[in-house]
Order: C-alpha cells, then structure tokens, then sequence
C-alpha cells in the first residue's frame, strides 16, 4: 500500500515553498475565507498562491476539492506563463494525485515539475520532485528506480545543508524500500537516521510517522505484539502533539486493522477498518474507501462470507480502475482470483487471475517507459518547437528577422545540449555514489571483521603464553626439585617409584602441551602447509592406540571399529594431530575400564570419524565454550590429569584447514562423543 502519510508530508512542504508560512490553518472558517478572497480582485501571482492554499486546506477534508483548487492553479499559471506559478502548481497536483491513487497522472505532472525546477535551477524543488518520482515508481513496485530517486532527493536536500527536513523524508523513503525488499535490518537502520535528524530539527510530528513505519515492518516480520505497540504508540504521539494529519491516522488504523487480520482477530480487524472508513467517508475520499473496502473483504472472505466480500471486492476493483490506481487494482484482482476460486466458481477465477497478471505486466511496462529523461528532452523539444514555428512565420514578413531566428535556434541548441550533458551527469553522479557507498560499506564491514579477529587472536596470545609460563615451569621445577633430592641421596627407592610415575603423567602432559603450541605457532604464521594423500584409515587409528597405550596413562580399553578397507584423502599429519587430541581428551576423562571407540561412516562424499568415550559427559554449557578461541576451557580428569585448553581448539582449526568440520554430542554421566570430517579416499 503507498505511502500516502508521506505525501500529506509534502503537501505542506510545498506550501511552506510557495508561502514561507510555518504551517496550515485548518477548518471550514479558512476555506471561506480563501474562497471569499477569490473572489475579489487578486492580481495573477497571488491568485495562483491562494489556489494552492485553498487546495491545501481542502486536502485534509475532500481530496476531489483539492484536486480541482490545485487545477485553476495549474491554469492560470499556464494562462499566464507564469514560470514559477507552473513549477509549484504542477508539483501539488501531482502529490494530490498521488494521495487519490492516480499514479500515472501523479508521473505526468512531476516530470512537468522536474522540467521548470531545472529551467529554474531550482535545487530545492528539484529534490521535492525527486522524492516525488520515487513515491511513484514505489507504487508502481519499481522499487530499484525508486530508490534511485530517493537518493538523488537526499544527496540535493543535503547539498542546500539547511534543508534537514527533505533529508529526513528522503531517508524515511528509503527505509521503505528496504521494507519492501524485505531488508527489515536495513529499514529500521534508515529510520533511526531519519529520526536523528528529525530530533536535531525539532521536528517531533517524525516520531508519529515513524513508529508507524516500524509498526508495519514489525508486522511483516510476523512480530506482532511489536507491531501493535508501535503503532498504537504512532497515534498516541499524533494525538499528544495534536497533529491534524488524517492520511497518518487513517493509514496507521489500517496497518492496526491489517495486524488483526493477519493474527486472525477478525472482530477487532472489522472494527478498525470501519473507523478508517468512516474518516474517507467524511473527507470524500474516494480511493480511501476502496483501500478500505478491499480490506474488510478480506476478513469476510476469511470468515467465508463469499457474497460480502466479493461485493467490496468488485467496488474496490470498479474504482481503481476509474482513478488508475494500477496498484489497488492489483490487489482486487488478485484477491478476486482466490476467493472464487475458494468459492469453486474456476473459470471466474481465472480469469481474474488474467486480469491480475495483465494489469501486473502492464504496471511494470509502463513504470519502465516513464523516464524522467525522456520526458525532459520531450516536453523541452516541444516548447522549442513551438517557438521556432512562431518565427517562421514573422521571418516571411520582416526580412531582419532571419539573422533573430538563427541565434535562437544556436542558443536553444546549446541549452539543449547543456541540459542533456547535464542530465547525464547527475544521474552518472548518482550511480557512481552508490557504488562507492557500497564499496565502502563492504570496505568497513571487512576491517570490523579483521579488527575482531585480531582481538581474539590477542586474546589466544595472552593465555598462551600464560600457559606456558605456568605449564612448562611446573614440571621444570619439579624435576629440578627431585634431581636435588637425588644428589643428595634423599630419596628412598620405594619412593622414586612413585615419583617416577608422576613425572612421567606430568611429561606426557607437558610434551602434549609443547606439541600443541608448536603445532599452532605454524598455523598462525601460516607455515603449515596441508599435503593431502590417500591413507588407510583404521591403520591410522590402530597407530594411535599403540603409541597412546605406550604411556601407560590409564587402564581403558580402547576399540578400533573403523571397517577394512575404508580410506580418507586429507594431510596425514593433520589426522593423526586431530586423533590423538581427541583420543587424550577420552582418556583424560574416562574412568579406568572404561571404553575408547573410534567408528566411521560415510557421508556424501566425506567420511564422519567419532571418538567415543564412556566417560563423565560434558555440560550443555561446558559444550558451548570448547572449540572458543578465547575461552580455552579446561578442567582436571578423572585420575586428576591436567589440561591446557589447547587441544580441541587446535582440533577445530586443523580439521578445518584440512577442508572439514568438526563438532560433539555429550550428556554428563554417559559419555562424550567428538565428530570431525575429512574426504574420502
């Protein structure tokens, strides 16, 4: 649905252009007064301002008055050739248009806007006139030439530096697009903007439309508690500041009454949609109430009242067609095609959904023809045109005037091709702006993402190097303790039995540790490189066991379940550093006669290798901080062995070096199982 809220906005901004007045006087009082004053004696310049204020006035109680104001503005400007009386008038018309539906008619009078702002070199009206076009093509769903109006409007409005409140409609209309791409992140990125702007200008009515725009992109996202709030937050703030703005009103009810539609509140989405109604129907505005209409439909039809809703439905498709609101009248048949089709009548469903695809290419075709170029050099042409011909004429009278006619038409060449080259330029102008905003963003994002990653590598460093000033002293000191001890003869045999076991645990752990860190000083400084070949996976894992059983670490029985024959192409390094970590990490904690299984199977075109243990499990929560760079989570194990942290980090990073994955499944009291990737053979 557009968003005519926006264009109420540029109503008033279009007055505050023509008349410097700080804002509209509303009620019947000063509709006579202006109608009075009409008809007195006005010379033309005023009386094409006091059209325009009367049509202002009307726009918020009968939009059909408006429309006709605006137009006896529109004539007397071209009746007189009064340039700027043109631009404005043109300008008006076209966002009353646009509020009553009529979008193609709204196109035709902006591009004529756009034509005498560049004759004008009028910067502010040119970015009126692009926030205008963009409103159009928004309608029309040209949502890529939409924004690229929005832009253009923006970039004009911040150019002039005093005109914030163009920006923060620009930005507004940005966010909408977003909206309707489904970006909702992005929209509620520029509304924020929007609003900052807004608030460094004390413009406080911004709030109103805003939070109606957030409720409506909560709503689309299915929040609809959120929605709710928003919106009704939208009107609490309109009503506070006693902003007489009904298109605002009008459109937040119904994005409440749509809420409730689509939460499935009937009652209360009937409910508001007759308060909208009733506000169109004491304004007279027609394509309100067919927005209305279509919408209350759609709760019968929902409710299965077939014979109700397809009686608003036709009314509601019989006045889009009437205004050319190609946008409502897509809507109607589109909402035609499924409700006779839920009514079993097939052939009317179909062909409504002709209806509907016709009307959709249609929409789109002519959205594409309706340049603003084309139609700047068209309308310019013309005028030219006309002007040649009038000389022609008086050169076959007066001989003198051949020599005028020639310098005419060199000057009119020139201003020809300088507004071309200028035309190309600004929209080049744009296009590369866009690019390089992009190119920026993704610049900024990518220097984020390093500047977080060298945090957590800061982080590793540091607990790195606090494990080994801690680790690798302990056992240092320790045999240098027992060295002592033994130049001394203070030991007892039975005793450095014992002792011998104990270095021996710390060692294991200690060159464990030296191995690890090694390993990962070579994948920091990128001198690892992965040389994969085909190997025998069960031999690789038999390798393991032996060389693990050799320490002696614990009595765990440790099976080797992966089948004959089953190869995988990896760096055998890697594998064998990757197994023998997880295999530790079994063991550390496993009770003695416990159980160690490695299993494999194939996946794809990738093997899935499990270390199983039936040891003590691990903790949802533990789970969560094992493979984290900078927690390094270690506990003691079952016979009090220590640990660094340091191994299923390094798993992570080998296993994906070597092109896999790797992850576990754990349940505390029943075990532990790791899982890694690598190709198959």
């Amino acid at each position: 649905m557009v968003e005519r809220f926006v264009l109420k906005r540029n109503l008033i901004f279009s007055l505050l252009l023509i008349s410097g007045a700080g804002s509209s006087i509303f009620g019947q009082s000063k509709i006579d007064s202006l109608e009075s004053k009409l008809k007195g004696k006005l010379n033309d310049s005023l009386r094409v301002r006091t059209y325009i204020r009367l049509s202002n006035e009307y726009s918020n109680v009968n939009i059909k008055n408006a429309i006709e104001a605006a137009e006896q503005a529109v004539q007397l400007s071209e009746a007189k050739n009064l340039l700027w009386g043109k631009g404005y008038s043109y300008f008006y018309l076209a966002s009353l248009y646009q509020a009553s539906g009529d979008f193609s008619t709204s196109t035709k009078y902006n591009n004529l806007a756009l034509n005498i702002a560049f004759q004008r070199k009028d910067s502010l009206s040119l970015a009126s006139c692009y926030n205008n076009l963009g409103l159009n093509y928004y309608s029309f769903g040209k949502y890529d030439e939409a924004y690229f109006y929005y832009t253009q409007s923006y970039q004009l409005a911040r150019l002039l530096k005093k005109d914030s409140l163009g920006m923060a409609i620009a930005l507004h209309n940005i966010a909408t697009v977003f909206k309707e791409l489904g970006q909702y992140d992005r929209a509620l990125d520029y509304l924020k903007l929007s609003q900052t702007i807004s608030t460094a200008i004390k413009d406080r009515e911004s709030k109103a439309y805003n939070y109606d725009e957030i409720g409506d992109i909560f709503r689309k996202k299915k929040l609809y508690d959120s929605a709710l709030h928003a919106l009704k937050y939208s009107i609490h703030v309109a009503r506070e500041l006693k902003m007489n703005v009904i298109d605002l009103e009008s459109r937040t009810l119904n994005n409440v009454a749509r809420t409730y539609l689509d939460i499935g509140d009937n009652a209360k989405a009937l409910h508001y949609y007759d308060t909208v109604h009733a506000i169109f129907e004491k304004t007279e505005d027609e394509f309100g109430l067919a927005q209305v209409d279509l919408g209350r439909a759609m709760v019968y039809m929902k409710e299965k009242k077939f014979d109700q809703a397809l009686k608003l439905m036709e009314s509601s498709a019989e006045v889009a067609k009437k205004t050319n609101a190609w946008s409502l009248g897509f809507e109607c048949f589109k909402n035609l095609a499924a409700l006779h089709e839920q009514k079993g009548d097939y052939k009317k469903a179909l062909d409504y959904y002709k209806q509907f695809k016709s009307l959709e290419d249609s929409l789109f075709s002519q959205g594409m023809q309706a340049k603003l170029l084309q139609d700047q050099i068209r309308f310019e042409t013309a005028s030219k045109e006309d002007q040649i011909k009038a000389l022609t004429k008086l050169e076959e009278m007066r001989k003198d005037e051949i020599k005028k006619q020639s310098l005419i038409r060199n000057i009119l060449a020139v201003t020809m091709a300088l507004t071309i080259f200028l035309l190309i330029n600004v929209y080049r102008s744009g296009q590369r702006r866009v690019r390089i905003n992009k190119l920026l963003m993704e610049h900024q994002d990518e220097i984020k993402k390093r500047s977080i990653e060298l945090e957590q590598l800061n982080e590793v460093k540091d607990k790195f190097f606090s494990i080994i000033s801690h680790d690798l002293r302990s056992p240092m000191n320790a045999l240098s303790a027992i060295l002592d001890l033994m130049d001394q003869d203070r030991i007892k045999p039975e005793e450095f039995s014992r002792l011998n076991k104990e270095l021996r645990k710390q060692f294991t752990h200690t060159k464990s540790l030296i191995n690890n860190l090694l390993d990962w000083a070579l994948l920091q400084m990128d001198k690892l490189k992965t040389q994969p070949e085909k190997f025998d996976l069960r031999t690789v894992v038999d390798d393991n066991f032996k060389m693990l059983a050799s320490l002696h670490l614990k009595e765990i029985i440790m099976l080797n379940k992966v089948a004959p024959g089953t190869f995988g192409w990896g760096d055998l390094n890697i594998v064998n550093l990757v197994l023998r970590n997880l295999i530790l990490n079994g063991l550390k904690f496993t009770e003695s006669g416990g159980t160690i299984e490695v299993a494999s199977r194939e996946e794809g075109n990738d093997l899935v290798i499990s270390i199983k243990d039936s040891g003590i499990g691990i903790s949802p929560e533990v789970q969560a901080l094992l493979f984290e760079k900078t927690s390094g989570y270690t506990t003691r194990g079952t016979a009090n062995e220590k640990g660094t942290g340091l191994g299923l980090i390094l798993s992570k990073e080998f296993v994906e070096k070597n092109g896999g994955r790797i992850w576990l499944e754990s349940e505390v009291g029943k075990g532990s199982t790791f899982f890694f990737t690598i190709r198959k053979g």
